[in-house]
């Protein structure tokens, strides 16, 4: 019998983060779904503030993978990227004839989830009798044609002819 190992997964979470949940939500599509290289490199060509600090917590979920589970950084991957919102700070500024505007000053809460990249088992090449009668089933393909002179002498003059009256 078989056993399926399940990928562990690593998270890091930051909090209370002064930012927009909206403007971080941009940033954390990007590098869903990516390896953790690729995500770092996202994201230090990514020109928003919200790249700063999820660079930082995707540095640290990736130090609790190697300090926790022993998980290299190259074998991982970015499961999950999400951004909620948090407590939102209430303002207020002074307006024409006694009125107040209100001022919000949001806060997120940002996350990042890794998993552990499966190991992927390489095939052993196929015998020679196999690879034969795989090449035999599959059709074969005639080469394209040239064109000749006088057929793409054709395909030149077929344009839209002008209407008459026309102003240019």
């Amino acid at each position: 019998m078989s056993t399926v190992e399940t990928p562990r997964e690593v998270r890091a979470q930051a909090k209370y983060v002064r930012m927009s949940p909206r403007k971080a939500r941009l940033v954390a599509e990007h590098i869903r779904g990516r390896s953790v290289p690729e995500a770092r490199a996202v994201l230090a060509f990514t020109s928003r503030e919200a790249a700063g600090v999820l660079q930082k917590v995707l540095q640290s979920a990736v130090s609790n993978a190697e300090a926790n589970h022993g998980i290299a950084e190259d074998r991982l991957y970015v499961k999950a990227t999400y951004v909620d919102g948090g407590p939102v700070m209430k303002r207020w500024r002074a307006r024409a004839r006694g009125r107040v505007a209100r001022i919000r000053k949001r806060t997120c809460h940002i996350t990042v989830t890794l998993v552990e990249a499966p190991l992927v088992e390489t095939a052993a090449t196929p015998e020679p009798a196999q690879a034969e009668a795989i090449e035999e089933s599959t059709p074969k393909r005639e080469p394209a044609r040239k064109k000749t002179a006088a057929a793409s002498k054709k395909t030149a003059s077929k344009r839209p002819a002008k209407k008459k009256g026309a102003a240019a």
